[in-house]
C-alpha cells in the first residue's frame, strides 16, 4: 500500500511535526513498507492463537500492593551527595 506525500504531510501535521521534502519521501517509503508488512501479517491464520497483552510470557510481573515501613530520612539521605538538614540539596536550575 503506497502512502502519498500528502498523507505523510497530513500525518505530520496531526503530530505537529515538520519534515524536509527529502525526509517526506523517505517517510512515505518507510510507512508504505510498514503497511505492506502489516498486510502480510494479516494474511496469517491466527484463529488458534490466544490473545495476549505482551510478546513475552510474563509471570509475576505485577505484584500485590503491600504497605511496608518507610526507610526513614537518615537512610534516604545516606547516599546523597549534599544535604541540608533533612532535605536533599541540589544545584539551582532556574536562573
Amino acid at each position: 500500500m503506497a502512502i502519498s506525500i500528502e498523507e505523510v504531510r497530513y500525518i505530520a501535521s496531526l503530530a505537529k511535526l515538520e519534515f524536509a521534502p527529502d525526509e517526506e519521501v523517505e517517510l512515505a517509503r518507510e510507512m508504505s513498507a510498514i503497511l505492506d508488512y502489516m498486510k502480510t501479517l494479516d494474511e496469517l491464520d491466527t484463529s488458534g492463537v490466544a490473545p495476549m497483552t505482551h510478546a513475552a510470557d510474563l509471570q509475576g510481573a505485577l505484584r500485590d500492593d503491600v504497605v511496608v515501613p518507610a526507610i526513614g530520612v537518615t537512610e534516604a539521605l545516606r547516599s546523597a551527595p549534599d544535604t541540608c538538614g533533612d532535605c536533599f540539596r541540589v544545584p539551582k536550575v532556574i536562573a
